[in-house]
């Protein structure tokens, strides 16, 4: 009897390979004609898989394109060595900030970046279930490195110990969140280097 049999197909990579291919099929079409036009057929299309495959996985396009927005951001941090991503501790807590929000005012003008993630936002506000989903598996994370970092600055004396960090670190975040998605201003380095000024050391004269 002969030995030689045929492979079997390998299931999980091919699961895989279909899978990475939506995410980057529903990022690039957000990009290129916007999430109104993006549909689970196009997204279907483009990745060379059938509409099926992807109402198995997910239940909408939001699901796809949240789970694909997700995954380049776990793709871009294991590309460049940030896994698990943590704020810089230099004991410089202002430089820290400022260059975390230099680096968060990148990725905002990214438009690869942009684009989804403007289109998760406006879709978690008539959405509540996906914007729940958005905000604790997104945003919440982000907050918390924030939080870590605010409270290490409490144990070195150089943020007061009854500051809640949670409600400190809004100063800074919020209204950068605002600018970007309701355009009322510039996204530069010079305005969020102020926003930690403003935040550190406050309105009144020193």
């Amino acid at each position: 009897m002969s030995t030689n049999q045929s492979a079997a197909p390998d299931v999980t990579r091919r699961s895989e390979r279909s899978r990475r291919a939506i995410y980057e099929a529903a990022l690039a079409l957000v990009v290129e004609v916007g999430y109104p036009r993006t549909t689970i057929e196009g997204i279907a299309s483009r990745a060379g898989v059938g509409k099926q495959t992807i109402y198995r996985w997910w239940p909408s396009k939001a699901d796809v394109l949240l789970e694909a927005f997700l995954d380049m951001g776990e793709q871009a941090a294991q590309a460049a060595g940030q896994v698990p991503y943590t704020i810089p501790d230099t004991g410089d807590l202002a430089a820290d900030l400022r260059l975390v929000l230099r680096a968060t005012v990148d990725e905002l003008r990214d438009p690869a970046f942009e684009a989804p993630s403007r289109a998760l936002a406006a879709e978690g506000v008539v959405n509540e279930e996906l914007g729940r989903r958005f905000v604790a598996r997104l945003l919440e994370p982000q907050l918390q490195l924030y939080v870590d970092r605010l409270r290490a600055a409490q144990d070195t004396g150089d943020v007061r110990p009854e500051v809640d960090p949670r409600i400190a670190l809004e100063l800074f975040v919020s209204p950068l969140a605002q600018r970007w998605l309701q355009y009322t201003g510039p996204i530069t380095y010079d305005y969020t280097d102020t926003l930690v000024d403003y935040a550190l050391n406050g309105l009144a004269p020193r």
